[in-house]
């Protein structure tokens, strides 16, 4: 495993984070294909087995049962101090706007429910999982600002947002000495690139870590024709954002299959090792010791530009899908 620094924090992170999206209770939440605590404890010690030491979880995955089952995995295979763990607060609900919850005390709530269901006494990066219209940006910035103050969370980071926000709320910070931004999660992969168009570079300029999640587009990334997973069947979310364009990025795919044969690698390591020549961690769900397995291996796995060039010819303009497309109607609905 080869590690890196999460733009300008001092937290040494893996090339690969593990995602624990795929962690969960099946009977509840929003996905029917997660695996239970018994096989999610092995991905994860296979994880850190293999120098994985960097986590991403959210208090929404399976109604928090991501978080428990990851907080207690942690806790029996590694040493606190030697992990990296990333969670996420989703917007305010309207019942908590109706009742007067302000932007700080939704943060506070949120962080402190996620810290019992991880048994942590902190996280190490804790994620604003999508822009919220209905709250005051600087309540978000002020509330990020006090939990990492009160020792709950070392650094923060924002996912699915905008580059345009993601500066605005960092200039803000910058200008009131609060807390800004260290790393940015959004919508990246070899069959998705629109993030390459202002937010790479603006991450680039500012020294903020990417580390984006769908690494392998629910899978698509890493299969070949005729081959199927739980997830491919089950996963309605990923069939909304991937299906309509499957036409032209399976020309694409057909090309990470190619270059895969003729280096005797898998799908998997060819698709991410494509993105770690673009961002800092990619996101890598895994719901089999395998899955986990292949992401190590991409770290290790070097493309040549003429490769790199070939994987990269095919791709065509994307509209903005699944959480960016919600971002962007609100914008325009906030325009008019």
């Amino acid at each position: 495993m080869k590690y890196t620094k999460l733009g300008s924090s001092d937290l040494g992170v893996s090339r690969i984070c593990m995602g624990c999206m795929g962690f969960g209770n099946a009977a509840t939440g929003q996905h029917s294909w997660t695996v239970d605590e018994a096989q999610s404890r092995e991905i994860i010690k296979r994880g850190l087995e293999l120098g994985i030491n960097f986590f991403d979880t959210a208090i929404v995955y399976q109604n928090g049962t991501s978080e428990q089952f990851l907080g207690r995995a942690l806790r029996d295979f590694a040493k606190r101090d030697e992990v990296v763990v990333a969670t996420k607060f989703t917007p305010r609900t309207q019942e908590e706007i109706d009742g007067g919850i302000s932007g700080q005390q939704h943060i506070e709530n949120y962080l402190n429910r996620s810290l019992k269901n991880l048994n942590m006494e902190y996280v190490d990066l804790y994620i604003y999982h999508m822009w919220d219209y209905h709250t005051p940006m600087e309540e978000i910035m002020e509330g990020l600002h006090a939990v990492v103050k009160a020792g709950k969370a070392r650094y923060i980071g924002i996912s699915n947002c905008f580059a345009w926000q993601l500066a605005k709320a960092n200039f803000y910070a910058r200008e009131h000495n609060l807390t800004e931004f260290v790393s940015i999660q959004g919508h990246y992969n070899l069959i998705a690139r629109e993030e390459e168009r202002e937010m790479a570079p603006f991450c680039r300029d500012q020294n903020i870590a990417m580390t984006p999640y769908s690494a392998l587009a629910g899978g698509r990334l890493s299969k070949r024709p005729g081959e199927t997973s739980k997830r491919l069947v089950e996963d309605s979310y990923a069939k909304f954002k991937y299906d309509h364009t499957a036409e032209a990025d399976g020309k694409i795919i057909a090309r990470v299959a190619e270059i895969a044969d003729k280096r005797g690698v898998s799908m998997t390591e060819v698709a991410l090792a494509w993105l770690l020549t673009k961002v800092t961690a990619p996101v890598v769900g895994a719901t089999k010791n395998s899955h986990i397995e292949g992401a190590a291996r991409a770290v290790d796995l070097e493309l040549s530009q003429e490769e790199i060039n070939y994987l990269e010819e095919l791709y065509v303009p994307h509209a903005l899908v699944g959480v960016m497309a919600q971002n962007g109607k609100q914008k325009a609905g906030n325009v008019v």
